[in-house]
């Protein structure tokens, strides 16, 4: 997780799950979306209500998450425990059930850094009900990608996603994801 990385269901099942199987297309219709976590407690979250405001009722394929601000220290930022934002479970359901299939963030984790392993957002998106077993209606076609980052100058809207892994037999890859202006 030290930097750009996508990730398949396995990253957080018993079982193993290869992102080299999971992600078979390349190419998404996606929404870049900029959103300022709120304050909770000691916490900043993202929150389901923040994203379905900001979809404005589109579905895409997958959603790109841009935190604000949106600061160049992100590229070397060291997060080691430092408690960055991170996704309330409700808003991975609601991306879940919105029928999105990747989901890409610039943050290192969609959870919490320190959450005793719940793992209550990757669990929501994935609808993982038990790393032990996996349930059938698990989503193994779905990909979770973090620590990306997308420069001010592009703004909110419609892009052609291209998201680029190494062909590799693990859980997560390394990887690239590039948007291309609809015009």
């Amino acid at each position: 997780g030290h930097g750009t990385h996508t990730e398949c269901l396995g990253h957080i099942t018993k079982e193993f799950y290869s992102i080299n199987d999971s992600l078979k297309k390349f190419f998404f219709l996606a929404e870049l979306v900029s959103v300022e976590p709120e304050i909770q407690g000691e916490d900043s979250v993202i929150k389901k209500e923040q994203i379905e405001k900001a979809l404005n009722g589109k579905t895409p394929e997958a959603i790109v998450i841009r935190t604000l601000p949106n600061l160049n220290a992100k590229l070397s930022k060291k997060y080691s425990n430092t408690n960055p934002p991170y996704l309330d479970e409700k808003t991975s359901e609601f991306i879940r059930e919105s029928g999105i299939k990747h989901l890409l963030i610039d943050l290192p984790s969609v959870d919490k850094e320190h959450d005793e392993g719940k793992l209550l957002a990757h669990k929501a998106f994935w609808n993982v009900k038990n790393v032990e077993i996996l349930n059938d209606d698990a989503r193994l076609d779905c990909t979770i990608t973090e620590m990306i980052f997308v420069k001010d100058e592009v703004q909110d809207g419609s892009y052609l996603l291209n998201l680029q892994i190494a062909s590799f037999e693990n859980d997560a890859s390394p990887s690239k994801p590039i948007l291309y202006q609809i015009s």
